[in-house]
């Protein structure tokens, strides 16, 4: 550093402690009055820092040790900087310069301090904020000190180059903000890909923080001291979210470094859908021991598995059947041969072959096949096995359609079609009768040698039920199923023979409406029956559930783990994904990412974590906010996700709300919403606080900073980590982190917390909403708050606030804590107003005119009462006790 002297300042060698000339600037005019004397460094370039740091080294002398001197000598001096694009400014004014600060000494010497040679040297560091130019000037001002500067040192912070999970992220400076963080994006290093986009934030000590994000090593490589190395060869990575390099399954070989798949052996093949971690294997060999048993025309086919399974487990089998006759060969199977359990895709080594034809060879060829028979190309022949068999003589099958003809009072007439498999000539049917009423008890036999037969002898108006049956050479096949026919009644006369047509008319009208007041009659009474058993399935249903669950209280448990294991999930740290950080909590980072669970789609959470160095105490009051959050479930209180125990650092997981707290969001949409659309989100801020008390819980803590909004404008209670300071101190009323302005005055003076005192938060909380966010009590402090409120002042109704919300507001600041309303009765009440928008048209505007014009209205005179009451007959106070109402 050049330095450019003003006035009094001295370059001066002198000897340090251990006798070694050391070059320094002196200046010690300490006799006379009013010094300013300055000192200056050259042109220091910026080099693109933001922040630069200033070490001064020097010595200082006491000024009661100087004699003579009261009054003029002083033991600080001043640190100034100039920015400036110029490197060749000979001359800056002393007024261009801008104050850093005033330096002074920890330790200062005196003159039997120079002659022991004792050297008390002072080190002072400040930081100086320069952005706006390429270089600077630094300059240091007397004011009529006895001082040495022994060194200056200037420097900047950078975040050193660095790999943080595979990326590389470069030397950066540091912000310009001593609390400012600069977001850096990494590079994945070389054979790696993103797995998330990777960031870091650099922070203004020079020290990386919250990594996000990350790279993986591509296919074929794996990582080894921040660097992906190629597998070997032997080995193989198939995907780059596997852990590393593995090696080869049996039965493959890679035969060269970076493999992503082993190839299999030759005979030995991998399916399609076989991972690259399964060995590869073969085809079965074919099935053994193929057997048959003959049962008229069903078969019944075995075997056993085969000798050889290739190496793997899905092993399936195949039927393929032909038959023959003496007069064609491989006559096509008809679609109706059925097989149990099926044809194909077999896991039994058991079928039965049913509905074949009688008299026919059939050929069954049983097939092996597992998840590389189609790969490896093999013959099926080489992987199965055959058996042929002549199916016995066998009934015929059913009749499956009778149809009745010729229907009169006494006799019907039949006819069929042939069995659909007659299994041979058929020598006959069977026909078999009776009497529907007669249920089989008494039956007929008729017989015939064609499709069709006249049954004669039949009672009138009588149903009758059907069944026929064929029979071959082989015996009776089954009847059919059963058809029912009925037979004509007595016949009327027809119209114009003597028989009234109009009487005839009102018969069937009459039977028409019978059968309508009979159906009527049958719904009406399964209506009432229906109501009456829903009516006694809903009071048991009340019966067996009188209430709800009561809040536990995770307090009350010795250990804190066994409360956040009961109400909480533990999530794996691995489905989690940080993408941002979005705040600071009280014990540390708040951000926003995404979750995957096991078999769930992938959603976006907000995740608090503990910031390292924690105390027990501040883990047990991080991890009951959990275990509170996790015993309620209401689409109005934020849901809990789970928790991150088992690693560092501990994790809440929360649903994440993208329109952030309600005050907040309210002051950026100022004016933007309806009344109704305000209301809303009272009700179902009501709505949650209403299902918390009814589970005996008291927030404490409720104020809009503490509701949380999603996307579809809906309110959530979020915030159940305020510690119990009030019951635990009993000067914590006065404390800061108690919400006075939201706090009932018996929770402030007697700290009694109940749901009433809830209420009384709850109103503070609509008077938030309706003035958008606006701060309760405005400038006032606690102290005045508290003294306003036990004089009875309340917060008057923000601009366009309805009257009967400014009312509702009222009910809940009752000092009276009995006559404030419950939760239940303010939600019916906004439920009311939402109903009847109406009601909410009325403002405390429109209340002040009528107010207005009541007070212009002309009211009658004293004058004019007493003539009245006179005329009337009260004269004296006696006789007005005698007035009644009317």
């Amino acid at each position: 550093v050049c330095w450019v002297l003003w006035h009094l300042w001295e370059e001066v060698s002198i000897m340090d402690e251990k006798n070694i000339p050391i070059r320094t600037y002196q200046v010690c005019n300490v006799l006379e009055p009013n010094q300013n004397n300055w000192l200056r460094t050259d042109w220091i370039p910026r080099s693109g820092a933001q922040r630069v740091y200033v070490e001064v080294k020097f010595t200082l002398r006491d000024c009661n040790s100087l004699p003579g001197v009261t009054g003029t000598c002083k033991e600080t001096f001043n640190l100034y900087y100039h920015e400036s694009n110029e490197d060749r400014e000979s001359y800056i004014k002393e007024s261009s310069f801008i104050k850093v600060d005033t330096v002074a000494a920890d330790e200062s010497f005196t003159q039997v301090d120079v002659g022991d040679r004792i050297m008390k040297l002072n080190t002072e560091v400040r930081d100086v904020k320069v952005t706006t130019r390429k270089g600077f000037y630094l300059a240091f001002q007397d004011v009529g000190a006895c001082i040495a500067l022994v060194s200056v040192r200037v420097f900047y912070k950078t975040c050193p180059l660095t790999v943080r999970n595979l990326a590389t992220f470069p030397d950066t400076v540091t912000g310009a903000d001593t609390s400012s963080l600069v977001e850096v994006r990494g590079s994945c290093v070389n054979q790696s890909e993103e797995r998330e986009e990777p960031k870091m934030y650099c922070g203004a000590d020079g020290e990386w923080l919250v990594p996000i994000g990350g790279c993986l090593c591509s296919p074929g490589y794996q990582e080894k001291s921040g660097t992906c190395k190629a597998c070997s060869a032997g080995f193989y990575k198939a995907r780059s979210s596997d852990a590393g390099c593995s090696k080869c399954p049996p039965h493959s070989h890679s035969l060269r470094d970076g493999a992503t798949v082993c190839d299999c052996h030759s005979g030995f093949f991998r399916a399609d859908s076989d991972p690259p971690s399964m060995a590869c294997t073969q085809p079965p060999s074919a099935p053994q021991q193929l057997i048959s048993v003959v049962n008229e025309t069903s078969v019944v086919l075995e075997w056993s598995p085969p000798r050889r399974l290739g190496g793997r487990s899905d092993t399936s089998y195949s039927l393929e059947l032909s038959s023959s006759s003496s007069s064609q060969l491989c006559l096509p199977c008809g679609s109706d041969v059925l097989f149990s359990p099926g044809q194909a895709g077999l896991k039994t080594t058991r079928v039965v072959v049913s509905e074949l034809r009688a008299h026919t060879h059939y050929t069954f060829i049983v097939h092996a096949r597992n998840g590389v028979s189609q790969a490896s190309g093999a013959a099926g022949s080489a992987q199965s096995v055959s058996v042929t068999v002549t199916t016995n003589q066998a009934a015929p099958s059913p009749v499956s359609y009778i149809q009745a003809t010729d229907v009169t009072r006494h006799s019907l007439s039949l006819a069929w079609q042939q069995p659909d498999r007659p299994n041979g000539v058929i020598l006959e049917y069977e026909v078999k009768f009776y009497e529907k009423d007669q249920r089989e008890r008494s039956y007929r036999i008729m017989r015939t040698f064609s499709r069709s037969v006249d049954v004669t002898g039949l009672n009138p108006l009588t149903v009758y039920v059907f069944h026929v049956r064929a029979r071959t050479a082989a015996g009776y096949g089954e009847f059919s199923t059963p058809f029912e026919f009925s037979t004509n009644s007595d016949p009327f006369p027809l119209i114009g023979e003597g028989v009234n047509s109009a009487f005839l008319l009102l018969s069937v009208s009459g039977v028409g409406i019978l059968l309508l007041i009979s159906a009527a009659v049958f719904i009406i009474s399964r209506r009432r029956s229906k109501y009456s058993k829903t009516k006694q399935d809903s009071e048991e249903e009340k019966h067996l559930n009188p209430g709800v669950k009561i809040y536990v209280d995770p307090f009350t448990y010795e250990d804190p783990d066994q409360a956040i294991h009961e109400f909480a999930k533990e999530i794996d740290v691995s489905s989690i994904h940080i993408e941002r950080v979005i705040g600071m909590g009280e014990f540390g980072e708040v951000c926003s990412g995404r979750l995957r669970a096991q078999g769930k789609r992938e959603i976006y959470v907000a995740i608090k974590s503990l910031k390292a160095g924690y105390s027990d105490k501040q883990r047990r009051d991080f991890l009951s906010e959990a275990s509170i959050m996790g015993q309620f479930d209401h689409p109005n209180i934020i849901r809990l996700e789970g928790v991150v125990t088992r690693c560092k650092p501990l994790m809440i997981i929360t649903e994440y709300m993208e329109n952030g707290s309600l005050d907040a969001f309210l002051r950026k949409h100022d004016g933007q919403f309806t009344v109704i659309q305000l209301v809303g989100m009272l009700r179902g801020v009501a709505s949650g606080m209403k299902y918390l008390s009814d589970m005996s819980y008291v927030h404490r803590d409720l104020a809009a900073r503490n509701i949380l909004v999603n996307s579809n404008l809906v309110c959530k209670v979020s915030d159940f980590g305020l510690s119990r300071v009030l019951e635990d101190d009993p000067e914590a009323a006065y404390t800061t982190r108690i919400p006075i302005r939201w706090t009932a005055p018996e929770a402030i003076s007697y700290r009694k917390f109940t749901t009433a005192s809830d209420v009384w938060s709850y109103g503070i909380v609509m008077w938030e909403v309706v003035s958008y966010g606006e701060r309760p009590y405005w400038d006032m402090n606690n102290q005045d708050v508290i003294k306003a409120i036990e004089e009875g002042y309340r917060l008057p109704a923000p601009m366009d606030c309805p009257v009967v919300l400014h009312q509702l507001m009222l009910d809940c600041w009752e000092r009276d804590r009995a006559e404030r309303p419950t939760f239940s009765q303010i939600l019916n009440m906004l439920d009311k107003l939402i109903r009847n928008p109406g009601t909410l048209r009325r403002t405390g505007g429109e209340r002040y005119m009528q107010m207005q014009e009541q007070l212009l209205t002309p009211t009658p005179t004293f004058s004019q009462y007493r003539d009245t009451l006179a005329a009337a007959g009260y004269t004296s106070l006696d006789s007005l006790l005698a007035l009644t109402h009317q």
